[in-house]
């Protein structure tokens, strides 16, 4: 796995923006390790959902019922695990912390849903979102920038 990262202040906090350790800003590779783990684990709930669904009607499903349903259990995923836990399955083992700009303040749900926005967003230009980390000068992306949250690397 990646190590890398950058020192992204000059006063030590830990991952919860209290003083203490070195918050560092997660690199693209570490967040494209995430993506791909948490992607996983998405199309494994996609496909538990999908199931019953499948054999009840034994035919194929389609149409803008199935899709927002799949759309909504997408958002429900990364906003439950970053209100609850600051990180998703994927962060987690890629030891990557999901944190408020404003120190010590909890994730909010309307932090979650700009940081979704925004994630579409990235995806949305092919990645340029999250390549603008090497433009701006505090490494932030657009989801970052958008919810008002910064993705930081948590050393063992």
């Amino acid at each position: 796995m990646p190590t890398g990262g950058h020192i992204s202040e000059a006063t030590p906090t830990d991952a919860n923006g209290q003083p203490g350790a070195t918050r560092r800003h997660a690199g693209l590779l570490r967040r494209v390790g995430a993506m791909c783990y948490d992607a996983l684990l998405v199309v494994a709930l996609w496909l538990v959902t999908l199931f019953p669904i499948v054999a009840l009607s034994n035919s194929a499903v389609t149409g803008a019922t199935v899709r927002s349903l799949l759309f909504i259990e997408l958002f429900v995923f990364f906003a439950y695990f970053w209100v609850s836990r600051g990180q998703t399955l994927g962060m987690l083992a890629w030891r990557l912390r999901l944190v408020p700009a404003a120190p010590g303040e909890p994730v909010t749900l309307r932090q979650a849903l700009l940081r979704f926005i925004g994630a579409l967003a990235a995806f949305a230009t092919l990645g340029l979102g999250y390549l603008w980390m090497y433009i701006d000068p505090e490494r932030r992306t657009w989801p970052d920038m958008l919810s008002g949250t910064r993705v930081i690397h948590e050393p063992r």
